[in-house]
This record gives C-alpha cells, structure tokens and sequence, in this order.
C-alpha cells in the first residue's frame, strides 16, 4: 500500500512533468505522460485530482506491484541506457521530431558521447503548425537544422538547474528564454510538461510548442 503513497499534495498538473516520484515504501513509480494519457508504472490514470483535506486521490485501474515495471518494447535497455534519439523513439509521442531529425541529419549529433540538453515537442506540438508549412520546414534541410539546434542546449541540464536560468545558449547559436512562476516552467514561450528524462548522453524535457529561433 505505501507504494502507492507519495508524499505531498501532488496535483495532476505536476504529475505530468515528473517521470518518477518516490512512495513511502522508498521506492519509486515511474510516471510517463502520451496521447493516450497518463500510466503510473503499468497502470492507467483513469480520474484525477480527487482532492481531500490532507492531500488528493488520483484514480488508478491496477494495483501497483514495487519492481514489478515491464519494459514498452522489446528493449529491455533502461532510460537512462539510451541516447536522445533512442529515448525518442522509444517514447511514442515524438514521432514528428524523430523524422525531422532524420530528414536534417543530426541523429549522430543527438546520439555522440557529448552531453545536450533536448527541449523536445511532442507531436501535439507539431500539430499546431499548418501541414503545408510544417511540410516545408522538413523539406529545407538548412532551415530545419537551424530550428532544431535551437531545442538543444549544451550540457545535461536538470529541471532544478533550469529553474535557476533566465536564458540558455543553444546549439543554433541563439539563447532561449526561461520563465519561471507559479504556473510552471516556459522556453520561450512554450510550457515545459514534463522534466528530466534522463538518457545516456544527457536529459529531455517535453515542452508543448515547436520553438522558432530568428531566421535569416
């Protein structure tokens, strides 16, 4: 029982930017966020934020077992045992980036030994831009390495390190900008859903918007 106790009064609005949590039992959940809502470990979150007076409820449909977390793929290789683009991959709900950074060609740049810092749009995020335009930015190779590189800052940057930043200089040569308040965490002007996905060679965090750097 304890495992599915966490401590605090942990609202769904932040549930879906942890990739973990600890229980009182001292181990913890994993916590993952898609199109297809929200699963804690194995278990589907079917009713949120049932509050009480000392704390809240969230509605589960399994009973949740400590180590008894079965791998989404054939990959049995943890997180944090893939690169960038792996993770990616693996995720599901980064399909749109996952082609674009194909079709610019930085799979080798996103999967090297160096450390980076991916803000990665869902593709919820890609959605929001027009088909015919989002076509032509997959099509111009330059135009589209230069919007990507602008999601990559340099250096594994956690969530409590970003909140300590106004801005951050990316890979595309330009700096984003952070906002910090009680709402959540913004680059640029995209809202930061969830934090540190810890890979091989640095971290993700998900972010609701595709961010445009100032183009020539």
């Amino acid at each position: 029982l304890k495992y599915h106790v966490v401590e605090g009064n942990v609202q769904a609005k932040d549930v879906v930017k942890l990739s973990q949590a600890e229980t009182l039992s001292g181990d913890s959940v994993q916590i993952s966020a898609g199109k297809s809502g929200v699963k804690i470990d194995n278990a589907k979150v079917l009713k949120t934020d049932i509050l009480c007076s000392n704390g809240v409820i969230h509605v589960i449909d399994s009973v949740l077992i400590p180590g008894d977390v079965q791998q989404t793929s054939s990959d049995s290789a943890k997180p944090a045992d893939k690169t960038i683009v792996e993770t990616a991959i693996g995720a599901g709900s980064f399909e749109t980036l996952v082609q674009a950074v194909q079709a610019a060609g930085l799979v080798d740049a996103l999967s090297g030994e160096q450390n980076l810092t991916v803000f990665a749009p869902t593709d919820e995020a890609f959605s929001k831009i027009p088909k015919k335009a989002l076509q032509e930015i997959l099509a111009d190779k330059e135009k589209l390495q230069a919007i990507l590189t602008y999601h990559v800052v340099p250096g594994k940057v956690l969530a409590k390190d970003v909140v300590e930043l106004k801005s951050a200089k990316t890979l595309q040569g330009q700096s984003v900008n952070i906002a910090v308040s009680d709402a959540g965490v913004k680059i640029d002007g995209a809202n930061v859903t969830k934090t540190d996905i810890v890979c091989s060679n640095g971290v993700i965090h998900v972010i609701d918007s595709l961010l445009i750097p100032e183009l020539s």
